[in-house]
């Protein structure tokens, strides 16, 4: 019986000869190599980099709260007084300010992002839509100063003259209807307050949310909306069916990234606001917030001092709320994503 060429034997007659090595592909592979491995590489730098200057801000704020950290502890953020003469720091006022201003915003500004964004997305033609929509983004772009310019200029006029003295009038009949005081819209109109701080922050918001959320439900497939309109549903109920809840994730985020801008908002909020270091007792009360707190007293007291620590030390509080917030906001996503049974990312 014959046994035939075995793997490692020579190669039968009628075979081609194998092709001597080209050294010029050879050299490409070698240089393909190099250029991934440096690519990888690199983009694990700037990755890394990320988390390294994060903690680096956090070093920095922690070394120089230092000494009101230890002298205060957890009473810096519980305490609401806040007087430098008598060395006493509580920054429960500028927290409170913070955290009443952005989650107004919030509400006044989600309703009117999504109106904009469903608009632009969903019902407007292309011919109006295009240029509303580099509107939208061109807002996002303006600077906070010229916010703040405007609404010191135009904004709170309005307010103290057309807005509030009606709110104050409804707040007080609806307080003698039920005979007990409503702080809502209490006490004096005077225009620089929470309430005209939150309409500023939520106009500047608005571009930003609207502008990723029109992104996130252009992105929705055409499919989507075409099978609900197939089974009979009107065009409102194939955009809140199939459209948003195709795209909340992404509306979540639009949502999300607008707080973070309120929240660290600085300027604008802080020639509306009015600037007291006291708790607001209702919304036409005037407050401060920590950004605001940190732009008008940084540079008022000796560096090194522990005034100018303490500030720094609400600085750390400030950027504390920011992470949680983040954080909160990919837990949300994940279990949206989660629920909705796609991949978790």
């Amino acid at each position: 019986m014959s046994v035939g060429p075995s793997a490692a034997g020579p190669d039968p007659p009628d075979a081609p000869p194998s092709e001597p090595a080209n050294p010029f592909r050879l050299i490409f592979r070698h240089r393909v190599r190099i250029l991934d491995f440096l690519f990888r590489n690199s983009t694990l730098f700037f990755a890394v980099g990320i988390l390294a200057i994060l903690g680096t801000f956090v070093l920095v704020l922690v070394e120089g709260s230092k000494e009101p950290i230890l002298r205060y502890g957890l009473n810096f953020v519980a305490g609401s007084t806040w007087s430098p003469n008598q060395a006493i720091f509580g920054a429960l006022p500028f927290i409170f300010g913070t955290v009443m201003t952005s989650a107004l915003a919030l509400v006044f500004a989600v309703p009117l992002s999504l109106g904009i964004a469903i608009f632009l997305s969903e019902l407007a033609p292309k011919w109006i839509a295009e240029p509303l929509g580099y509107i939208v983004e061109l807002l996002a772009a303006v600077p906070s100063v010229v916010f703040g310019l405007w609404g010191l200029a135009v904004l709170v006029p309005f307010m103290r003259d057309t807005v509030d003295p009606p709110l104050r009038s409804v707040n007080a009949a609806a307080s003698h209807a039920i005979h007990y005081p409503i702080p809502l819209f209490a006490g004096s109109v005077i225009g620089q307050d929470v309430f005209t701080a939150s309409v500023i922050l939520a106009i500047m918001i608005i571009p930003t949310i609207s502008a990723i959320s029109r992104e996130a439900l252009r992105a929705v497939p055409a499919a989507q909306r075409e099978a609900a309109l197939s089974l009979g549903a009107t065009s409102w109920e194939a955009t809140r069916i199939s459209v948003l809840n195709y795209a909340r994730v992404g509306i979540v985020g639009a949502i999300i990234l607008g707080l973070g801008r309120a929240v660290g908002e600085t300027m604008a909020v802080t020639m509306t606001i009015g600037n007291s270091d006291s708790i607001p007792n209702s919304l036409f009360g005037q407050g401060q917030t920590i950004a605001s707190l940190i732009a008008n007293e940084f540079f008022n007291d000796t560096p090194g001092s522990l005034y100018v620590s303490a500030i720094i030390e609400a600085a750390l509080v400030l950027l504390i709320i920011t992470l949680v917030i983040n954080i909160g906001a990919r837990l949300l996503v994940w279990r949206l994503v989660k629920g909705a049974g796609g991949p978790v990312e």
